[in-house]
């Protein structure tokens, strides 16, 4: 059966009730009391977990908010009404001051892999921390190398040499600079909704006006186009001519292949074609390179449309450009079925982007390329401060071990498989689900206030994420509209824990 809802903005205001004020207040009162002896009973049922924090002792969330208000940048936003101070972390669990559990299933934007605190990885950080924090690249350290041939041992063909970065945007920036030079090209071809970063470049194949800010994006060739110039005058539209520039970018954005809210649903050829298009009729005919996720995370973990990725590769090759494959989410086994998103897709990048997962935690990225290809950042000094430093190296190799020792990758495709099929059948029972999709622990769940339309539930997506804080449960939002949850737990979340998330899911949409 089908659960309808009525959507949160009028939940209160075309609620009535002709009880007597004494039988009504009785009935109110006994219908809060069991709905809070329901709500209890569910948080009882969070499974076990074999660690208490130590008493926290720090400031208090008040506090700690009103000097983010006075010393952070204004930027920076939080979840919740009534936002959380995490103070304490093991495994898929997160601990506030009050020492309260709550089950991570969003692991820090999809970063926490091996789980909080995992103990061979913090093992190996404060061991090497001890030893040796920092030095340079220009001398020896066994660290980076071991790292990077590990590393390298985990990708296909001839994907042999890293680079080490502090992020996915300096990876990303990196890999689109290394496609330019190689190919001596300059046109970059992104998706709408694409998220790469958001620093120059980055933010030019970043597609979300969410996230872009109107100054110049692209690199170092963006050129202002003075008012007074003949071709200012050719070419400025009257919107612009109050900015006093052009962007000159070189990133085209290509149709989203989305299964769920794209034209052509999974025919992903067909989308596929616009990029020939683009080609064609944006560029020279010969472009830098593409650049995608196999499933975007930012954009609402959109898993691109079967076939599309093998023909727009087959597109950009023959256009002679590179393909880069943007890992920062999708990678390390976090999909279940493979280690790496793209290999979903029976493709092998030129170049492949990495972060998050990487470091569980620390700041750490990478970009994996060729032999060949990687010989174009000798033409010039290419020289990464912190990229590689021993701390951080050690920190990931450490975290390759965990994941091949605890079979993480096996367990990501085993509980995500229950985890997807639970809300799948969620889905079925509420009409507030328009689509649930991803793959292993890289989860979305859309959420509309019509199924013909599709009309995002904003205002019921912060309701539900709410209530299901309260619950012991967190969960990230995202899409453009903000109207996905995003389920991207550390890997080793278990089926009661995934049980627990859909429970707690279920419970809060039928009080709706």
């Amino acid at each position: 059966m089908m659960h309808r809802f009525i959507p949160v903005r009028r939940l209160f205001s075309e609620t009535k009730c002709y009880l007597p004020c004494q039988l009504r207040r009785r009935c109110f009162s006994q219908v809060a009391r069991n709905e809070i002896d329901n709500r209890d009973d569910l948080v009882r049922k969070m499974p076990p977990f074999d660690y208490s924090p130590p008493p926290y002792t720090g400031p208090s969330a008040d506090e700690i908010l009103s000097k983010r208000k006075e010393y952070l940048s204004p930027s920076m936003f939080y979840f919740y009404t009534k936002p959380l101070n995490i103070v304490d972390g093991r495994m898929q669990y997160l601990f506030d001051d009050k020492g309260r559990r709550y089950l991570d299933a969003f692991g820090g934007i999809a970063t926490v892999c091996c789980g909080h605190c995992h103990p061979d990885v913090v093992e190996a950080i404060v061991n090497q921390t001890k030893r040796l924090q920092h030095s340079t690249v220009l001398y020896l350290n066994h660290a980076i190398a071991d790292f990077a041939e590990a590393l390298a041992n985990k990708l296909p063909g001839n994907l042999k040499v890293v680079f080490f970065t502090n992020s996915g945007t300096e990876a990303n920036e990196l890999a689109m600079m290394i496609a330019r030079l190689y190919t001596g090209c300059h046109d970059i071809i992104s998706l709408r909704n694409a998220y790469h970063g958001n620093a120059a470049a980055t933010m030019g194949a970043t597609a979300q006006s969410n996230w872009k800010f109107n100054v110049l994006q692209g690199d170092g060739e963006n050129k202002f186009i003075k008012e007074d110039t003949q071709l200012w005058k050719n070419m400025i539209c009257q919107v612009c001519l109050t900015r006093k520039y052009v962007h000159q970018s070189g990133v085209h954005h290509a149709l989203n292949p989305d299964p769920y809210r794209g034209f052509f649903g999974s025919d992903g050829e067909k989308y596929a074609k616009d990029v020939q298009d683009l080609i064609q009729f944006g560029t020279s005919g010969n472009v830098a390179g593409f650049i995608s996720e196999a499933i975007q995370g930012v954009g609402g973990i959109i898993e691109l449309a079967p076939g599309y990725l093998p023909a727009v590769y087959s597109t950009i090759k023959k256009a002679g450009g590179l393909c880069i494959a943007d890992e920062v989410q999708a990678g390390f086994a976090r999909t279940g079925s493979h280690f790496w998103g793209f290999e979903n897709h029976g493709v092998v990048p030129d170049i492949v982007t990495m972060a998050k997962g990487i470091g569980n935690g620390i700041p750490l990225g990478a970009v994996v390329t060729t032999p060949e290809i990687a010989e174009v950042l000798t033409r010039r000094s290419y020289f990464n401060t912190f990229g590689g430093n021993p701390v951080c190296t050690s920190g990931g190799l450490a975290v390759l071990k965990v994941i091949e020792k605890e079979k993480l990758q096996e367990n990501a495709f085993v509980v995500g498989t229950h985890l997807k099929e639970r809300l799948t059948a969620l889905k079925n029972k509420y009409d507030l689900i328009g689509d649930v999709r991803g793959r292993g622990l890289m989860l979305g769940v859309e959420l509309v206030t019509d199924q013909k339309f599709k009309t995002p539930a904003k205002l019921e997506t912060i309701h539900v994420m709410d209530q299901m804080k309260e619950l012991g449960v967190l969960v990230g939002k995202g899409g453009f509209y903000g109207n996905v949850f995003r389920i991207t737990p550390p890997l080793c979340f278990t089926k009661e824990d995934a049980d627990f998330l859909v429970d707690a899911m279920d419970y809060t949409m039928e009080k709706m």
